[in-house]
């Protein structure tokens, strides 16, 4: 028996979740660290190109196939597909992705939620330590945090979409934004700080090459939450009388806002810190970026507003990330959730306590592959380099499978549904949107160039991971 279908409660609510799914970890530090490595503004423009003209027609896509089937990832593709078997695979894949896309990215959310509690207990100097993130990671506390982290998303997600993950979204979003823009007004006071705003905003075409171009099409592909089942499983719980385009667009906006604005806030506390910086030296990695340089910057703060002031901008910085990052979990974990409620009738509470229960053992095994267990710390070889479990995962589920998601929901939404049964859900909560420029451009991107934009993404991303080569 099929549970019974749950819907956001407003069209405010919807854009909220969505933006929660799409604002994480990335847009608020792999996006800042992406442009300041690639140009600064040129950067910028290149990403905001990719996301309302690539992006966009794709999570219009995800979306009307939630909506249309009022199903999960794999029940849409086989309620659209009248039960080809064929089909039922992309379905599959965006199951499986958000579930292990999860496993990961819990373990870096304890990391983050571990660091938060170190600043409330005055310990910024040793988060700026050199030594400390290797320290942390494997010391047995990060358990007790992934505990507590678990059962604060599962919370959330127990009380249901409406009451779980709206209400939760609509009051995390707007103090996520809120305490975003006041940390920002307070780093543009600073000394240099106008070196980095320069840097950040002026643009430097000189940049762009091919490189520039694929990871600015792989950052507004990956932060809009596209490929992973999310935007699905949401568009299942739309009402009919509301807009798809429309809250495509402000979802979008949304998500590229605060990417903005957590590049006004991370490029000018970088050029406060060191003016002379080469952009070169900083991480290529989220992950390295929050725990090995931003402390460091930090503490650099208390020459001009004493130790404690520096402690609570890092506290306020942290607290920011962690929210960001339980709002994309609880997105993340929802499809899988839905899945099972679909797939299986089960009731929500019980198809939480198996999922998570799976998760929790995943995430484990994550935790410990950096040094606490040896056979998961170089747990297989690609491209000539030992990699852990937690690489592993993250390189097939997060790199590389995504885009192939992509390309799989361009091709059946026009190829196998149909564009005119597109269209009409598409339709269906603006009338508007009929005979638009944006339908004809929809259309056709989705069915030429925007699938070969990302087959090419997913080759060169599988030589580039797996065999040592990039294309580009």
């Amino acid at each position: 028996m099929t549970a019974v279908r749950e819907h956001f409660g407003s069209r405010l609510g919807f854009i909220l979740a969505a933006a929660g799914s799409a604002v994480g970890i990335g847009n608020l530090v792999a996006f800042p660290v992406a442009a300041t490595k690639s140009g600064g503004g040129a950067f910028l423009l290149v990403y905001a190109l990719f996301v309302f003209f690539i992006c966009l027609p794709v999570m219009m896509a995800e979306l009307a196939l939630g909506r249309s089937s009022d199903k999960d990832p794999v029940g849409a593709y086989r309620t659209i597909s009248k039960g080809s078997k064929l089909w039922s695979i992309p379905g599959w894949f965006a199951l499986i992705t958000p579930f292990m896309i999860a496993v990961f990215y819990l373990v870096v959310t304890v990391w983050v939620m571990g660091y938060l509690v170190e600043t409330l207990f005055g310990n910024l100097d040793k988060l700026a330590s050199q030594d400390f993130f290797i320290q942390f990671i494997n010391t047995p506390q990060i358990f007790a945090y992934l505990v507590v982290l678990m059962l604060i998303i599962n919370a959330i997600l127990a009380m249901g979409v409406k009451d779980g993950i709206e209400r939760a979204a609509k009051t995390l979003m707007p103090m996520l934004f809120v305490m975003l823009l006041g940390l920002v007004f307070f780093v543009l006071t600073l000394e240099n700080a106008a070196l980095g705003l320069k840097y950040y905003l002026v643009p430097d075409f000189s940049k762009i090459d091919g490189t520039v171009i694929s990871k600015a099409m792989a950052q507004a592909f990956f932060s809009l939450s596209l490929g992973m089942g999310i935007m699905i499983t949401y568009g299942s719980y739309m009402k009919k009388r509301d807009s798809i385009p429309g809250s495509s667009r402000a979802v979008a906006i949304t998500d590229t806002l605060v990417a903005f604005t957590a590049g006004l806030l991370i490029l000018p506390s970088i050029f406060h810190f060191n003016p002379q910086i080469d952009p070169s030296e900083l991480s290529d990695s989220s992950a390295g970026m929050i725990f090995l340089f931003l402390p460091k910057i930090f503490l650099a703060l208390q020459d001009s507003i004493g130790y404690v002031g520096a402690s609570a901008v890092a506290g306020i910085f942290f607290f920011l990330v962690l929210v960001a990052a339980i709002t994309s979990l609880v997105s993340i974990i929802e499809v899988p959730i839905a899945t099972l409620r679909d797939e299986r009738g089960m009731e929500r509470k019980k198809a939480i306590y198996v999922i998570a229960a799976v998760q929790f053992v995943l995430a484990i095994a994550c935790a410990v592959s950096f040094g606490m267990a040896t056979w998961l710390t170089d747990f297989v070889q690609l491209a000539g380099v030992n990699k852990s479990f937690f690489d592993l995962i993250e390189i097939i589920f997060y790199d590389t499978i995504l885009p192939l998601n992509g390309l799989l929901v361009c091709l059946f939404v026009i190829y196998k549904w149909k564009k005119a049964n597109f269209d009409k859900e598409l339709q269906e909560g603006d009338s508007d949107f009929a005979g638009s420029f944006s339908q004809k451009y929809v259309n056709f991107s989705l069915g030429t160039f925007i699938p070969l934009i990302l087959l090419l993404i997913f080759i060169n991303t599988v030589a580039l991971k797996f065999f040592g080569y990039s294309f580009i």
